[in-house]
């Protein structure tokens, strides 16, 4: 006899509300805080992309913040509630959050099993594992091999980005100091990706063009002859991403089928880290 199988995320994994709610995923947010005041990234509707980006430039303190074991324990209530008999429970990397480590604290008093997948990414990265766990739940597939395809979809993926500065990195803890200094110091634009659950340096250029234009070759070369889905994402740099956008559709129309490149700026959380002007690119094997 099958058994259902709820499937729960976080707010930085970027998903559209009406896959969401195709799918009945939970989503658990994060928190962002700006100045004395915290906030829940995707429900409360003053905390924007633009909101962050216009309190970084002012120099207002921002910070973020995991959903604590409670508010997953909510979650994992609520599904065993509506009739799941175990949970999925799949989330950005633990190296950089401590989201994962709530959903395993949380799971120890859920009223119903739940296995909890670190994905190792962030973004849409993570977005792109969550949808391949819920096209196997939907196949019918049950939780552990949900969690196996999200997972080898995760590890499969490549996410790169660029930004103006590493300072908001090196504010959040992300990035080393001396790293940011020599980055400040040498006026380098550093092209960053994400390996293993961490962030590091996979090029420096000297311009913010060049930083662009090598974040597109990078991206056509991750995808290969596979067929992919690709994702550029932003903070209040929507011209430069929607050109990334179209460029990287013309050269990747044979891997992307009839799939369009997603477009669309970072949620508060993940835009608190990297800053105003970062562009990303994600390619994520099919």
């Amino acid at each position: 006899m099958s058994r259902t199988v709820a499937l729960v995320t976080d707010s930085t994994a970027m998903l559209p509300r009406e896959f969401v709610e195709r799918h009945g995923i939970l989503v658990v947010p994060l928190q962002v805080v700006i100045g004395a005041r915290s906030h829940d990234e995707g429900v409360d509707p003053e905390v924007t992309a633009e909101t962050i980006a216009a309190a970084l430039r002012e120099w207002t303190p921002v910070s973020t913040s995991r959903p604590t074991p409670a508010r997953f324990l909510e979650a994992y209530e609520k599904a065993a509630a509506g009739g799941a008999d175990e949970v999925l429970s799949v989330h950005l990397s633990g190296e950089m959050s401590g989201t994962y480590e709530s959903a395993q604290l949380a799971a120890r008093d859920a009223p119903l099993p739940v296995r909890a997948v670190d994905t190792r990414q962030i973004g849409m990265a993570t977005g792109f594992a969550v949808v391949t766990a819920a096209e196997v739940l939907a196949r019918g597939g049950s939780a552990e091999e949900a969690a196996g395809a999200a997972l080898a979809r995760s590890a499969a993926t490549t996410s790169l980005f660029y930004v103006d500065t590493l300072e908001y990195l090196r504010r959040g803890g992300r990035i080393g100091a001396a790293a940011a200094l020599l980055g400040s110091a040498l006026a380098v634009k550093p092209l960053l990706e994400v390996v293993d659950g961490r962030i590091g340096t996979r090029e420096k250029v000297r311009t913010a063009a060049r930083a662009l234009s090598r974040l597109e070759e990078l991206a056509v070369a991750a995808a290969e002859d596979r067929q992919v889905d690709v994702a550029v994402a932003h903070l209040a740099n929507p011209d430069k991403a929607a050109q990334l956008a179209e460029h990287l559709g013309r050269r990747l129309a044979g891997n992307l089928g009839d799939r369009a490149v997603v477009v669309g700026e970072v949620g508060a959380v993940i835009g608190a880290h990297v800053g105003p002007g970062m562009v990303a690119v994600v390619v994520s094997p099919r």
